[in-house]
């Protein structure tokens, strides 16, 4: 079935200057998720009961808090389901507090990447529809999310393969002449032109879209080398291929639409709305062909 909205209408988020145990009971030891920022708690709104999640993020100086508010004024703008919502937001000296809906059994994507035995094409054909709808919507209304990867993508429900983007701590909205610095962890995820520091743009967020597909339906990992700078050169030479045997029994339409988005040249990779319309997502006889 459809993804369930959050269990709250869309509202306009801005920082409270209070603390925030005087609305909400934290769960010090209830931790859904963490990242670069910090620790994901669950909580609940003393008020109403909601259940809902903390994200803590550490932000002392100005120009931290400003990245944060960044992070806000972007889910502001974001009313779709496929797009975890924001709740509140709460900021101290040393944090920021962003309370946001709830993901119920929050399957984090890289445990199904692990347990990949069981992944279904058609599983990965849900998942990857959905991803594509949520990155449709905002690039719709000019946000980049620039950070898609599998831990930023959260599965609300096992059984039903719905799932939910998460993290927008790096999103942003377009400008056409602006270079983005960005502060790597991982670069198996990145695109050549983050890597080479020139212009992002909407087609950066469908080549992570071509990196998560191609991890789905094989288990693996595109460009990983052995080391970071191995796997740097192989994003800037784009060097990737099906020859795997985990590729063995994928559909023709699956690789060709990867091999639609893991382009090098960022304006020859297809849009989120062309994505959607590409077979492997709507043609119904390939999906009846694989149920």
């Amino acid at each position: 079935g459809p993804t369930p909205p959050a269990p709250f209408d869309h509202r306009i988020v801005s920082a409270k200057r209070v603390g925030i145990s005087s609305y909400y009971n934290v769960s010090e030891n209830e931790i859904l998720g963490g990242g670069r920022f910090g620790q994901v708690h669950k909580c609940e709104e003393k008020a109403t009961g909601l259940k809902l999640a903390a994200k803590i993020i550490k932000a002392k100086g100005p120009k931290q808090k400003d990245e944060v508010k960044n992070e806000i004024n972007v889910m502001n703008q974001l009313n779709h389901v496929n797009l975890i919502q924001l709740y509140d937001a709460f900021e101290s000296k040393n944090d920021i507090v962003l309370v946001m809906e709830y993901v119920e059994g929050g399957e984090l994507f890289d445990r199904i990447i692990d347990e990949n035995c069981n992944l279904t094409e058609m599983d990965t054909i849900l998942f990857i529809k959905q991803i594509c709808e949520g990155i449709q919507y905002m690039h719709q209304m000019y946000i980049l999310h620039l950070d898609l990867k599998p831990e930023n993508i959260l599965c609300v429900n096992r059984a039903a393969n719905q799932i939910k983007i998460i993290d927008f701590g790096l999103a942003r909205r377009y400008k056409p002449r602006e270079k983005l610095r960005v502060n790597f962890g991982t670069p198996e995820f990145l695109a050549p032109e983050v890597v080479n520091y020139e212009f992002v743009s909407f087609p950066t967020d469908m080549w992570s879209v071509g990196v998560i597909a191609y991890m789905l339906l094989s288990g693996l990992s595109p460009f990983l080398g052995d080391d970071d700078n191995e796997t740097l050169n192989n994003i800037l030479s784009c060097s990737w291929d099906f020859e795997d045997e985990e590729f063995r029994d994928v559909s023709d339409q699956a690789k060709d639409f990867i091999s639609k988005l893991l382009i090098k040249e960022k304006c020859w990779r297809i849009s989120a709305t062309a994505a959607l319309k590409h077979p492997w997502l709507s043609d119904h006889k390939l999906h009846c062909r694989l149920q």
